[in-house]
């Protein structure tokens, strides 16, 4: 019983200390999109995920700016190159907003759908609720064991997103593969029928051109 009491009283504190949005956007050619999260602790631990689901390479450029204590000047928190996916968190050490960016200006022909996620968590110890005649080491356990579970839970979550990612772009990969072959037997249709017709003209002509000279 003092277990699924710390544990709702854990879960409850959690629900309401964290912030996320999760979101899949489409970039088109040369598209360079940035996306806002605010800060308002400093010490926050900010939890930024994407994952490129289809189009070209499955790789785009992605960079996070934050606040500085100079007016008008970001700093760069994050930024790489043709990437297919990330996962990061990072601690804010200044209040403000952040700046998430996709870049996908390498691209001049191909869209790309990203799946990306922010969060922002304040993440203070929460405190057990205590009953009498519970003594700290059995409260200590049940902390444990509930963190334990925390950290389970995160590892799921990330394991069921690397499936799903990998799901969408060999999806992806087969769409594309069925493309090509149909494209692909659309081309040799069209050289069989054109050297069937070929092959008429010039029996036709051969035998045109015989006549003529027996004549």
């Amino acid at each position: 019983m003092l277990a699924l009491t710390a544990l709702l009283g854990l879960l409850a504190l959690l629900t309401t200390s964290v912030s996320a949005t999760a979101l899949t956007y489409k970039f088109v050619p040369n598209e360079k999109e940035c996306f806002y999260a605010y800060v308002d602790k400093q010490g926050a631990k900010v939890a930024f995920y994407f994952a490129v689901q289809s189009g070209g390479s499955f790789d785009i450029d992605y960079s996070v700016y934050g606040p500085t204590s100079e007016p008008n000047k970001d700093r760069v928190v994050l930024e790489g190159q043709k990437e297919r996916q990330g996962d990061f968190v990072f601690t804010a050490n200044n209040v403000g907003e952040y700046r998430f960016c996709f870049d996908n200006t390498m691209s001049t022909l191909t869209d790309k759908l990203v799946d990306f996620e922010i969060a922002v968590e304040n993440e203070p110890r929460p405190l057990l609720p205590t009953r009498a005649g519970a003594t700290p080491e059995q409260l200590s356990g049940v902390e444990e064991t509930i963190l334990k579970l925390s950290g389970q839970i995160s590892t799921l979550t990330r394991q069921q997103k690397y499936f799903r990612t990998r799901e969408n772009r060999n999806f992806s990969t087969v769409r594309s593969t069925e493309k090509r072959i149909f494209n692909f037997s659309l081309m040799e249709v069209g050289l069989m029928v054109a050297m069937a017709g070929l092959q008429v003209f010039i029996v036709r002509q051969f035998f045109t051109g015989g006549r003529k000279g027996y004549v």
